[in-house]
């Protein structure tokens, strides 16, 4: 069995620093869809990171993967860890709220847990696991709202949205481990993105038309954010941290995402949510620290 990983200061640091990443790319992505379609959005946050992370390639002098076993297996990866969620949840964020989006976002463990549980046999069920997806699907539910559930609109469709974009991540995780984990982090996410550029641009040229690149700065501004610093940035930070840290304590920056988004959609949005969906929050994030817990025991 190999030695627990624990976290040391300078790993919190960068483990609290992605989450602040990530947490903020809600409001960007938010600020982009003001003036741009959703599949321009994604077309946008795919194609520019994955440039930079290929220059990144480049730099590091990385060998590129010329097995079509490989490319097939980046395209399946672009489809489950970009194309879905990412078009999924931009949708969703123009009918709910983007610190409610995170939130949901953060079902994105708990099916990580139950996908894995399901495909491979070292991740068993264990009663504490059992326990914190429980609560993490007792949390959804109340963040969305009991009363909700007995109507349907096109608020209740956006969150189901959300929840479909978290089981596409979960599924992508088990498909990684499967046939990526054998190449460099930043080699298989470059190729991830690559396949999903592929993927997204003819359905933007279908769905919404050639991208303007007339776009006002605010606009450009969010668009460099989320697709360079929350995209290939955060990529790069993701896999730095989980090296220091291990995958059991990086579940942690799930913790960290929605009170980052939440406050910043309520200072520059003027968002509010309701008690609710703070409750479910906590119970979510109650969860979420039992599965952190159960992980770092098997």
């Amino acid at each position: 069995m190999a030695a627990q990983k624990h976290l040391t200061s300078g790993a919190w640091s960068e483990l609290f620093l992605l989450g602040v990443i990530w947490g903020a790319s809600f409001l960007a992505i938010r600020v982009a869809l003001d003036t741009i379609p959703v599949m321009t959005s994604v077309l946008h946050r795919v194609f520019w990171a994955m440039l930079v992370l290929w220059v990144v390639v480049c730099v590091q002098r990385l060998a590129v993967p010329r097995s079509p076993r490989i490319w097939f297996a980046f395209l399946v990866m672009g489809l489950l860890n970009n194309a879905i969620p990412f078009s999924l949840m931009a949708w969703g964020q123009l009918y709910i709220e983007t610190g409610l989006t995170s939130i949901l976002n953060a079902m994105t463990a708990i099916f990580g847990v139950i996908t894995a549980a399901l495909f491979f046999k070292d991740e068993r069920l264990t009663r504490p696991r059992i326990i914190g997806v429980a609560l993490g699907f007792l949390g959804v539910a109340t963040a969305i709202g009991l009363q909700n559930f007995a109507t349907f609109n096109l608020q209740s469709i956006a969150q189901l949205a959300i929840i479909a974009g978290t089981i596409s991540y979960a599924m992508a995780g088990a498909w990684a481990r499967a046939t990526l984990s054998d190449l460099p982090p930043v080699v298989a996410a470059a190729g991830m993105l690559t396949g999903s550029t592929v993927m997204i641009l003819p359905l933007t040229l279908m769905i919404d038309g050639v991208p303007s690149l007339n776009l006002p700065l605010i606009t450009w501004t969010a668009i460099g954010y989320y697709a360079v610093i929350a995209t290939a940035g955060a990529y790069l930070l993701y896999y730095r941290v989980l090296a220091m840290a291990g995958a059991g304590n990086l579940m942690l920056v799930t913790l960290v995402i929605p009170p980052v988004a939440i406050v910043l959609g309520a200072v520059l949005r003027d968002e509010a949510l309701p008690s609710q969906a703070y409750l479910g929050f906590a119970i979510l994030a109650l969860g979420l620290l039992i599965l952190n817990r159960s992980g770092t025991r098997d």
